[in-house]
């Protein structure tokens, strides 16, 4: 049966046109089928080597109007920073207990945040939160003395983008039940940071190919020019 609702909602998209945002946020909503509120994607293929580390392509960026749910965000830090995390609005904090529950198991949540002095004792959870995307980063801004900044963001809508080991980036923009204007604003502002992010060292066309999706939906391809 699925297979068949895809088959009809990719019937519906022009393989030979390339839409502006506007035009595939549209598209993307009226060809969803699936019963639950499906995630919209914008894919984007760099021609950058990603084995390259001055090639590297990752960032973050706060979308203006979320994803659709708020983050469970956990902040590990020194106990003086605890009541500005949690007046920031993050769902635990600690130090060293929060550490031990996460060798024990625990991934309860969406977004992990550490003050430098504490990264001695998180950098032995790279095993664990390392390949769930989980790990602080100075680069992404989650390993930083500014907690109540960083829980606030990550609340608003803050994601993070990396270039996989095939050249592309996978991001969500929101959801299908959003309002169009709302997802466009979304897609731009998660393309405009990737675009930010060029490496100096790319040489040659810097975004190959662009696709938006929804979870369950045929890929739209984006009019890379507008970019």
């Amino acid at each position: 049966m699925a297979g068949k609702k895809y088959r009809a909602a990719a019937e519906q998209v022009d393989r030979s046109k390339f839409y502006t945002v506007e035009e595939a946020v549209e598209l993307a909503k009226k060809i969803a089928y699936a019963k639950f509120d499906e995630t919209v994607e914008v894919d984007m293929w760099l021609g950058v080597d990603p084995r390259k580390a001055d090639q590297m392509v990752r960032g973050t960026v706060v979308l203006p109007n979320g994803l659709g749910r708020s983050k469970k965000v956990v902040v590990i830090a020194s106990a003086e920073k605890f009541a500005e995390a949690k007046e920031a609005g993050a769902d635990e904090v600690g130090g060293e207990d929060i550490v031990a529950r996460i060798k024990e198991g625990w991934i309860d949540f969406d977004a992990l945040i550490a003050t430098p002095d504490m990264m001695r004792a998180v950098g032995q959870l790279g095993k664990i939160l390392g390949p769930r995307g989980l790990m602080p980063n100075p680069k992404t801004g989650t390993v930083t003395a500014d907690v109540a900044r960083a829980v606030s963001e990550t609340k608003a809508g803050k994601i993070e983008f990396r270039v996989d080991k095939t050249g592309v980036i996978h991001a969500p923009v929101g959801k299908v039940s959003f309002d169009p204007q709302k997802l466009v604003e979304n897609a731009r502002a998660l393309i405009d940071a990737i675009m930010r992010a060029k490496p100096q060292t790319s040489k040659g066309k810097y975004v190959k190919n662009a696709t938006m999706s929804s979870t369950m939906g045929p890929g739209i391809r984006l009019n890379t020019a507008e970019f």
